[in-house]
């Protein structure tokens, strides 16, 4: 047994990145582990959050040892947790990183902790570069890439992206399943919940919006496709950026009775809801690392439109567990057609039910505590 702690997002903060750690201090507990999460207390300042809330209404998860405690700005606050976590004697520390603008919180953490006692950090990286560059993420990226003994990613981009500012170990295994979520459930009960009429089909684009998720593309591929004459395109996530913008393309292609939005962040306990009714995932990235959107997608066993960009491009077979596209609308438009013209959907179901297997947690929580070699 080893004792464990996770630095990063948890309850109450909401997302996807709390869930993750969540479910990986779950799985690691079930191993026979002991866990501490350090979370924040304060996150992001409202110029990175532009967002309704950063905290959850759900209960908090049971049988987790959630500490809030982690200011993004005070530094005196970084020392005091490192001292908290150092109180623990903890074998393991995992720093959870996807954003330049926390390398000086967690990396004077990591570094506090060095100086102290010899604990092995690793770095679970997200993001090595952001998708909104901004100056001064170099730099930031370096130190806090210089606290973390190694690293440990989720898609060969970002492995490709951290060897640019370090060469020490860095292991990659994929983004395992999001199996948190519930069961899938009839498409009676998914209809009634979310008051859609059954008998229509639904696409579905999920979670929060922004510019690099290319739901801008999706809007024009959809009004150009077969799809839209048979389906209707479920909009489900809060946005990040305007909605006066995604509103007038779907002014301009007449697709107000096509598309159905719900601009809110949703709940853990309605996400299940939204699969199970969906028929097709759609994730029309302009660029991307790893999404969690697909493997929720793998776990209620639903076929997915990716497009071909980072490590996105790594989650689907292209005929197997669902369709690829490059990012642009014309490809994906085809892609839409494609899906459109099929008869039997099931089709897909033995391919998703292979890809998921190779997403299990057991599998992810070796790989990252394994000792890592150069």
């Amino acid at each position: 047994m080893k004792k464990i702690v996770i630095v990063g997002p948890a309850h109450p903060l909401r997302g996807g990145i709390a869930a993750f750690n969540e479910r990986l201090a779950h799985q690691l507990i079930t191993e026979g582990h002991q866990v501490t999460i350090f979370t924040f207390r304060y996150q992001y300042p409202n110029f990175l959050f532009p967002g309704k809330t950063q905290y959850s209404t759900d209960p908090g998860p049971e049988k987790l040892d959630i500490r809030v405690r982690i200011h993004s700005l005070h530094p005196f606050n970084w020392f005091k947790t490192a001292n908290e976590i150092l109180a623990l004697e903890p074998d393991h520390v995992i720093l959870r990183f996807w954003l330049p603008f926390m390398a000086p919180c967690l990396g004077t953490i990591g570094r506090r902790i060095k100086r102290k006692k010899k604990i092995r950090i690793t770095g679970l990286v997200d993001n090595a570069i952001p998708h909104e560059k901004r100056p001064g993420d170099e730099w930031l990226i370096k130190y806090f890439t210089g606290t973390c003994d190694d690293f440990m990613t989720m898609s060969h981009q970002v492995t490709d992206d951290l060897k640019k500012f370090t060469d020490k170990p860095c292991r990659f295994h994929p983004h395992p399943i999001y199996d948190q979520y519930g069961s899938t459930v009839t498409r009676q009960e998914a209809a009634q919940t979310l008051s859609l009429p059954e008998n229509e089909r639904y696409l579905l684009f999920f979670g929060l919006v922004r510019k690099y998720k290319g739901l801008d593309l999706l809007l024009e591929a959809f009004a150009a496709s077969e799809a839209r004459h048979s389906y209707k395109l479920i909009i489900a996530g809060e946005f990040y950026d305007k909605p006066e913008f995604y509103e007038e393309i779907i002014r301009k292609n007449q697709l107000q009775d096509r598309i159905i939005l719900h601009n809110r962040f949703i709940p853990d306990n309605e996400v299940k809801y939204y699969f199970s009714i969906s028929d097709l995932i759609t994730q029309t990235y302009r660029t991307a690392t790893q999404s969690g959107i697909s493997q929720i997608a793998y776990h209620f066993e639903k076929p997915m439109l990716i497009t071909r960009v980072g490590g996105l491009g790594e989650t689907v077979i292209d005929g197997v567990s669902g369709l690829s596209a490059n990012p642009t609308v014309a490809d994906i438009t085809t892609a839409l057609d494609r899906f459109a013209k099929m008869k039997d959907h099931s089709l897909f179901t033995p391919g998703i039910q292979a890809e998921k297997r190779k997403y299990q947690w057991p599998a992810f929580t070796a790989a990252l505590l394994q000792t890592s070699s150069r």
